[in-house]
């Protein structure tokens, strides 16, 4: 059902054609088998009314949806809610469960082994308790100096892009100085924030949360439900644009297109990617290709959406956008073209398009 109803991911990449703001008023009419003013206002503590602004991304999802919800006998829907819930739960149940749910996912997708509990335990700690993690991380592993190198690797290789910007012959001068702009205001966050170097700020980050020793199953609940009243206590507050998002113990690197900002986390200032001695040159070719993909984000099929302060909007002309359509096109072809030997299968050139034009970019970047 869920596979049957859901756009298709290639096409959610196109976020101009997916984001509709309405009220819960109009969303009541288009999908009228849920009850939306009561099923908010059921866990938010706020005061929710028919005239709610929302964001509905994918509407005809929640179409088919309410079309399903009244052809599907009442049963149906609500073992079919509890199993997703048990579903979620599964990963962290004892190992009998663990056994079910890897047979289940040989069948369903394919998957013929998991990782050990070990790492995933490891995994899903860092992504929920991040912040405390990261503090744990950078006492112990971080070269605090690596901070100021990446800012100014991150500075450089912008300067490059900022050439190759002046260069191309495809982008009409107004959206060349606009997007010149937007390079230029992107906010760099390198290493961690300052909150996990003050520890009576971190323990107040986690003061509402309750964590029991031995109470494994119990603790994961505490922080699921933690993670949602923190979600749910940002409705109506103005956007935290400088909060960080992002564990820094995680070796990755993120641009957020919300925000214009490029995310270089303590996790990935390590060797292989980087090192205080490494020469220039491989730094330039590991954490500095990284930095300049993260940068090229900004600019790709997505990207390209958002200003420079974050907004959705169209700052591109139409002419320069089908200039872009074209050569990304070439991308998609070269991509589409090549064959992953081991399963028999090509790369899905659209759907990896804006990957591949960060690869390109990045790359160029670091070697300019």
């Amino acid at each position: 059902f869920v596979r049957k109803v859901s756009l298709p991911e290639v096409d959610r990449h196109d976020t101009s054609t997916i984001y509709k703001k309405l009220t819960l008023k109009q969303l009541q009419k288009i999908v009228p088998q849920i009850n939306w003013v009561e099923y908010l206002s059921s866990f938010l503590s706020d005061d929710i009314t028919e005239n709610e602004p929302v964001v509905a991304y994918g509407l005809s999802y929640f179409i088919e949806m309410g079309k399903v919800l009244d052809q599907t006998d009442r049963r149906v829907v609500h073992n079919y809610v509890l199993w997703r819930l048990i579903m979620a739960l599964v990963p962290h149940m004892i190992d009998d469960y663990q056994r079910e749910r890897v047979e289940f996912r040989k069948i369903l997708l394919g998957i013929l082994s998991e990782r050990s509990r070990w790492s995933q335990c490891v995994e899903w700690t860092n992504k929920k308790l991040g912040m405390a993690v990261g503090a744990l991380f950078i006492h112990e592993n971080f070269n605090h100096d690596s901070k100021e190198t990446a800012l100014t690797m991150i500075h450089t290789i912008r300067e490059a892009f900022n050439d190759l910007l002046a260069e191309n012959d495809w982008m009409d001068d107004e959206t060349r100085a606009v997007a010149k702009e937007k390079a230029d205001a992107m906010n760099e966050r390198i290493g961690y924030p300052q909150l996990i170097t003050e520890s009576d700020e971190l323990i107040k980050e986690y003061e509402a949360l309750n964590i029991t020793e031995d109470e494994f199953m119990t603790n994961i609940l505490n922080v699921l439900k933690f993670e949602a009243d923190q979600n749910s206590q940002k409705l109506r507050q103005p956007v935290d644009k400088d909060k960080w998002s992002t564990e820094p113990a995680i070796v990755n690197a993120f641009y957020n297109p919300n925000k214009n900002d490029i995310v270089i986390p303590a996790g990935i200032l390590q060797p292989l990617f980087y090192s205080q001695h490494f020469p220039k040159s491989l730094n330039y070719g590991g954490i500095g290709v990284v930095i300049g993909h993260e940068l090229t984000h900004g600019f790709d099929d997505k990207g390209r959406q958002f200003d420079k302060d974050g907004n959705m909007m169209q700052w591109w002309n139409n002419v320069t956008i089908r200039a872009f359509r074209d050569r990304a096109q070439c991308i998609i072809d070269q991509y589409s073209r090549y064959k992953i030997d081991e399963v028999g299968l090509y790369v899905n050139g659209r759907m990896t398009q804006g990957e591949n034009i960060a690869d390109n970019g990045g790359l160029k970047e670091a070697f300019r």
